[in-house]
């Protein structure tokens, strides 16, 4: 899609030389630094004084070692996520200021990352020969992070290039030679890092992130013409690896939390590749690329709520500048008004913005336009992703009042997976009722042969059943099978056939569940299935943030409680055939900050049990007020 918009002869014409790319004002620019809001100035002023007040953390190499040696990443990761958010924060505060108040404290993270063995996090050093451990000083490899760091300093070079020389002539040379060292050299030496997308791996947000940070880096820091260009055409090769196979629906099957780094990123690439090329390459005319920035929009249930399959959190923020500008290239208004709705519930104006430094310099030089401009969160009526087989549903549009429900087929071997097929959610006048709980802190186990031990990741702890002692099993070949989806003004519905997410073990033929919005009425999950034998039971686990209670046979109450961040679940109540189904409730407590931080100290599993199931049989749940 990209490679052959130009050829190799058009895009070298086409690149705008070093020298004459200007893709934002420098510190020395005074007066679009000066323009930004005082308030979001103030904020960003006062953060960085935080930051030059405190010591650079040190990172030592056994710190390093955790994740080797019992697979925790967080510990290194803080203090590594500390000094770039400082570095950051700094520079920005020195455009915003211009007085070389935060000079020296650039100076010292600039020379301390440098001086970093490796630019990466302990969890992806296992791309390198030697495997996880220690980094080896003589392979560079290009993760994530790397071309993170390398786009910050590229960033910070050409933001205050000058400001640095006058420390000492020897810190942009020294910056330059770890890009290259780190960086530009390896990308271009490497068609095997499995991000590029060359050796026939399927790729996913890695790709358009690790993209957008090597453009960075190139187009601002290479010095050689030629190098530079070749560059720009492999990256763009590699992007069409990300592209060509994308689901045409726009679907992220990652995720909405993943969004910001696979259809965001690729969002980044694209606004690199025309601003680089004097709009010469310009994909936003392209179907996909339009339908990839509205899948944001309509996957929002309401509020910070989105739809969180695989393993995206429920609470989403997504980049307000990024929304509004993608909206703004794509002429899509809607688009747009979620990025300045964003940017008013981020409370931007007098906050100031927390991203990378190359989504940080568009939205403060942007932030007058952003914050004035109209904001409306869409809210579609529905929406259904045919590839990714994805759907969302509520029950009037633009209004988050009444029911709201998603539910998808797909298979399990989807990028971030769980084994989910079939599974659903519910919200109810925009509060959870019937959740995902979402994926706990990763650590070695979490991108492992041992994925599927952790709970959040089975089908059990899904909206799901247990056949036979039985969960779904991982792989291409666990999918959704006869998927239908069907709406009009009264109802949507997904129905599919789960059997074949099933292993054999469960000796399941058939298992046809429909989920089903009766607008102004209820959510309905109505499941027919077959069994080859008979088996003990079959069990369905529903997890929920509200206080249950099995009221009597055949009904549970799911009543208000206080989450996180003052916000409440729904309620609901729960009808069930009784003479079917026998119905417990289990409590969960919830030990990881982060699921702790999305649904408070815990939340709880319904379960419902079949015993002795008739070889043939269903029932209807029903959601109702």
């Amino acid at each position: 899609m990209l490679a052959q918009r130009l050829t190799p002869t058009e895009l070298a014409a086409a690149l705008v030389p070093r020298e004459s790319w200007h893709p934002y004002p420098t510190a020395a620019e005074r007066q679009p630094w000066e323009a930004i809001p005082a308030s979001a100035r103030q904020a960003h002023l006062d953060r960085a004084a935080q930051a030059l007040a405190e010591p650079i953390p040190i990172l030592p190499a056994t710190s390093f070692l955790e994740f080797a040696r019992n697979g925790n990443r967080n510990r290194y990761e803080r203090v590594y996520f500390a000094r770039r958010t400082r570095l950051c924060d700094l520079t920005v505060a020195e455009c915003l200021e211009g007085q070389g108040r935060f000079v020296d404290g650039i100076v010292d993270l600039v020379w301390a990352i440098g001086e970093e063995t490796y630019w990466g996090v302990p969890a992806h050093v296992g791309m390198q020969r030697a495997g996880v451990g220690l980094p080896d000083a003589t392979e560079p490899t290009v993760d994530l992070f790397v071309g993170e760091t390398a786009a910050l300093l590229a960033w910070t070079i050409y933001l205050l290039g000058p400001r640095l020389d006058a420390v000492s002539p020897l810190i942009v040379p020294r910056v330059l030679a770890e890009v290259e060292r780190r960086v530009l050299v390896p990308c271009l030496q490497h068609e095997d890092f499995w991000w590029m997308g060359f050796d026939g791996r399927s790729v996913n947000n890695w790709n358009p992130w690790c993209n957008s940070n090597w453009l960075t880096t190139a187009l601002l820091l290479e010095r050689d013409p030629e190098r530079r260009l070749a560059a720009v055409a492999k990256s763009i090769r590699s992007i069409d690896r990300f592209l060509d196979p994308y689901p045409r629906d726009g679907g992220c099957d990652e995720g909405p939390g993943y969004w910001s780094r696979a259809g965001a990123s690729l969002f980044d690439c694209l606004e690199l590749l025309h601003g680089a090329t004097n709009g010469r390459l310009d994909l936003y005319g392209e179907p996909l690329v339009g339908e990839i920035g509205r899948y944001i929009y309509r996957v929002q249930i309401s509020g910070r709520y989105f739809v969180n399959f695989a393993d995206a959190p429920a609470l989403v923020s997504p980049s307000a500048s990024l929304v509004y500008r993608y909206g703004q290239r794509l002429g899509d208004e809607r688009l747009s008004e979620l990025g300045a709705w964003c940017a008013r519930q981020q409370d931007l104006l007098h906050r100031g913005v927390s991203d990378s430094i190359g989504r940080q310099l568009p939205a403060l030089l942007g932030l007058a336009e952003l914050t004035a401009a109209p904001a409306q969160p869409p809210l579609p009526r529905e929406a259904w992703f045919p590839e990714i087989q994805v759907m969302v549903a509520r029950d009037r549009e633009g209004d988050d009042a009444g029911f709201q429900v998603a539910a998808k087929g797909g298979h399990n071997a989807e990028s971030h997976n769980h084994n989910d097929v079939g599974h659903f959610i519910v919200h109810l006048d925009g509060r959870p009722v019937v959740v995902d709980a979402g994926v706990e802190a990763y650590t070695a186990k979490t991108f492992s042969s041992r994925r599927y031990e952790i709970w959040t990741m089975q089908s059990a702890y899904h909206a799901l059943p247990t056949i036979n002692g039985a969960m779904q099993a991982p792989g291409r070949e666990f999918a959704a099978r006869d998927v239908a989806w069907n709406a009009n003004d009264r109802a949507v519905s997904l129905s599919l056939n789960l059997a074949g997410a099933y292993p054999a073990e469960a000796r399941l033929r058939s298992w046809k569940r429909t989920v089903r919005l009766r607008r102004g009425e209820c959510v309905e999950i109505e499941d027919a299935y077959v069994l080859e034998a008979a088996v003990p039971e079959i069990s369905l686990g529903l997890l929920t943030p509200c206080d249950a209670v099995v009221e009597s046979p055949g009904r549970i109450k799911l009543g208000e409680r206080s989450l996180a961040d003052d916000r409440v679940s729904g309620t609901a109540v729960l009808t069930y055939p009784a003479d079917r189904l026998a119905a417990t409730v289990e409590v969960l407590d919830l030990e990881d900050p982060g699921l702790q931080r999305t649904w408070g100290g815990r939340l709880c599993r319904l379960v419902l049990r079949a015993s002795s199931p008739s070889l043939t049989g269903g029932w209807l749940l029903r959601f109702g007020r």
